[in-house]
């Protein structure tokens, strides 16, 4: 599974935010967006996601290759936490719910109702519907959102084993995860990786993605406690 982006221009109310987008990710690799609200993080990850069509570019990621976590966690408050683990894979057609449980640390909770949950747990609650998806491709809008330090350093954990496992990461996050930073970095990722320094282009009104790279190939490169090898990262400036 690949990802390829080529000259994405994505719009929101009618307004195009993001223009001239293009990228390329490999099994194993993650990419980083950061940026001020009101910037297209979100419309490129609804996008990316098959939720809405972009306005030119290309997209090459099938749909039902990739799990979308959205702000809301997507939870159903009169279930327990292991019944809402239960209904997703029942949906996706897959296992793993106990191990979903542990990863993200909510096994302890497995027979209480969403509804009794505090608003960290239940962040984890719906980071753990990522496990039991079975998709490849993890394309996420702000997830450590109502997390702790230890579970933001959890949930990289997790990131972590899904790339090592072959699997992909987008995720928008003004949270930082432990990467380390460079301006234009050299890539330490692997052979075949190919980010362009522009990669997210220039958007609409002068909104521009920053030079700027985390490197850590999954080879050894350094990083942080809390940080994902084989990730990059992009910043995006909001208009004004």
């Amino acid at each position: 599974m690949h990802i390829v982006v080529d000259n994405l221009a994505v719009a929101r109310g009618g307004v195009t935010v993001l223009q001239g987008v293009g990228f390329a990710l490999s099994p194993g690799q993650a990419l980083i967006l950061r940026g001020p609200n009101g910037s297209g993080k979100t419309t490129l990850l609804r996008t990316l996601a098959g939720l809405q069509p972009p306005v030119a570019g290309t997209i090459d990621l099938p749909p039902e290759a990739a799990a979308y976590g959205a702000h809301a966690d997507g939870l159903k408050s009169t279930l327990t936490v292991r019944e809402n683990l239960a209904f997703w894979a029942a949906i996706h057609g897959t296992e793993g719910v106990e191990a979903a449980m542990t990863g993200m640390d909510v096994a302890t909770l497995a027979h209480r109702r969403a509804s009794e949950l505090s608003a960290g747990q239940k962040r984890r609650l719906g980071l753990a519907r990522l496990l039991v998806t079975g998709r490849p491709v993890w394309l996420l809008d702000e997830p450590t959102v109502s997390l702790d330090v230890a579970s933001v350093t959890l949930f990289a954990g997790v990131v972590r084993q899904h790339l090592a496992g072959g699997g992909l990461a987008i995720i928008a996050t003004h949270v930082d995860l432990g990467l380390p930073e460079a301006a234009a970095a050299p890539d330490r990722a692997g052979a075949g990786r190919r980010l362009d320094p522009g990669c997210l282009g220039a958007p609409a009104r002068r909104i521009q993605a920053a030079a700027r790279v985390a490197a850590a190939g999954t080879g050894g490169g350094p990083v942080g406690a809390a940080g994902v090898p084989g990730a990059r990262v992009r910043r995006l400036r909001g208009p004004g």
